[in-house]
């Protein structure tokens, strides 16, 4: 998209890039989707406050976060916290990130570099037909 428009180069750290990553997130989940003829629903999440989550898989199974940041923060959990006060149901909550390393939050939040997301995406691991 960015090549075909002239919005110059993505730089690191800029909104342009946050865009670009959270697009790529959604395409990797939306081919997995139709890949392996998963009828899973993919949806948006939004509070009236303005608390978002990018991607929420069926009725709150696993909730997803795209964050182009190379080292998460708790700023960056804030979607995924609200989600599982509202949703309690949620079975798994996950930031993909540029951070190097996988973590889990104190609270149960998965923190997967972007490699790591797509590896356990593609191999099945993160959201189940």
């Amino acid at each position: 998209m960015n090549y075909a428009t002239p919005r110059g180069r993505l730089e690191p750290g800029s909104e342009l890039v946050g865009k670009a990553f959270e697009s790529w997130v959604h395409h990797e989940l939306q081919a997995y989707r139709a890949y392996h003829d998963f009828g899973f629903e993919l949806a948006f999440w939004r509070m009236a406050s303005g608390i978002e989550v990018n991607f929420v898989v069926d009725d709150v199974r696993v909730a997803i976060e795209a964050k182009s940041s190379a080292q998460v923060n708790e700023s960056h959990l804030k979607g995924l916290r609200e989600i599982a006060r509202e949703h309690p149901r949620v079975k798994r909550r996950v930031v993909v990130s540029l951070d190097t390393r996988a973590q889990r939050t104190e609270g149960g939040i998965e923190i997967l570099p972007a490699r790591t997301f797509v590896e356990r995406l593609w191999g099945g691991d993160l959201i189940e037909g």
